[in-house]
């Protein structure tokens, strides 16, 4: 028996692409026969796939030089067609049906439309339906994009709250140095919690991704501390999906241990919801002593210094301490106008309550 029933495979650019830039059908028709292994052994799986913008470049000639958002967005145009085509006719080959779920950073921002999304993916799994994700970026513009599609696949491995998360990069994992020199290993397990990963993790991003191995730990380390197993592995290697979830101990790989301490569904959202944030919420030493004593402690007015930016009631708001420190982020009771009139006093109901509030 599979301790996973419900997993997330996150597969990037590198993963699927030859250095030109072509899509690696090869590679492709490997990741499709594993993902297709599980589902007949029951495991409901949703792939977050990169891939469009890198094929899709590969199709096109241009005698005109085009700005970044330009290229990107035609090329996710031409590309996506090409990567869902290919999918839809390799999943075929198993007598399994996919569907394409095109998503924006702005579609997370309100628990409505987060609901909306959840539910949409929840009645595929259900109808036997593999739900193949990627950011929409023929509308998303720069400042409400996702870092990359880690970041993407950290909200829906939230949101549809898988057992496991599965990053496959181009490397076997996390090094204790850089990856290139011979006395460097990959770390194995790192356990929830905040640890430094900074000075083990190459900054330097990926020939066709947006995003780097620092974000891919930091997306890890937070999707662990919510109870979700986090793996990074090696998507170029034959077999990894199965090998990892079939306990092979041969495998090499860096695997995030899951938090046994329960959270929310609602402060799952809140807890990839920081760069929705429509305001900020600074607080006094008490209040951040309060708030980061192991005892539930919600944001009361008495406590707070000031209020930056305007919201309203509902919204997602950045907690900070009075140096600027971020504390966490939360959902407000009250609209940035309200809240104003009521900085310091008591007998008044949170500002935000801990069931809405997450801490960093």
């Amino acid at each position: 028996m599979h301790p996973y029933k419900r997993i997330a495979v996150k597969t990037g650019s590198n993963v699927l692409t030859r250095p030109d830039g072509t899509l690696d059908v090869t590679r492709m028709s490997a990741l499709v026969d594993q993902v297709a292994q599980l589902h007949r052994e029951g495991i409901e799986v949703i792939l977050i796939s990169s891939g469009a913008v890198a094929s899709g470049r590969s199709e096109l000639t241009l005698d005109k030089k085009l700005d970044a958002v330009s290229a990107r967005q035609l090329f996710s145009a031409i590309g996506q067609v090409k990567l869902i085509n290919r999918y839809y006719e390799l999943f075929r080959d198993h007598v399994i049906v996919c569907g394409q779920v095109l998503t924006t950073k702005e579609s997370f921002a309100t628990r409505m439309h987060y609901l909306n999304q959840k539910h949409c993916m929840e009645v595929m799994l259900e109808c036997g339906v593999i739900p193949i994700v990627n950011e929409n970026d023929t509308i998303s513009v720069t400042e409400l994009m996702f870092t990359d599609n880690d970041e993407l696949s950290g909200l829906i491995a939230s949101m549809l709250n898988v057992d496991a998360l599965i990053i496959l990069s181009n490397i076997d994992g996390i090094y204790n140095g850089n990856p290139s020199s011979p006395e460097a290993t990959v770390i194995r397990e790192i356990t929830s919690g905040k640890q430094d990963l900074s000075r083990f993790v190459q900054t330097t991003k990926s020939q066709f991704g947006r995003g780097g191995m620092l974000t891919k730990c930091s997306i890890a380390q937070k999707v662990a501390d919510e109870g979700i197993t986090v793996f990074i592995a090696n998507g170029k290697r034959d077999n990894i999906l199965l090998d990892l979830l079939h306990h092979d101990s041969t495998v090499v790989s860096t695997r995030f241990i899951a938090s046994s301490k329960p959270i929310s569904p609602i402060k799952k959202w809140i807890a990839h919801a920081e760069g929705f944030a429509k305001g900020e919420v600074y607080i006094n030493e008490g209040a951040c002593q309060a708030v980061l004593s192991p005892q539930a402690t919600s944001i009361l007015f008495v406590g707070v210094e000031r209020i930056e930016g305007s919201f309203e009631k509902d919204d997602i708001v950045r907690i900070l301490a009075s140096d600027g420190t971020l504390l966490g982020v939360g959902c407000t009771a009250f609209s940035s106008v309200d809240a104003v009139t009521r900085i310091g006093q008591r007998a008044e109901k949170p500002l935000v309550h801990y069931d809405y509030l997450y801490l960093d």
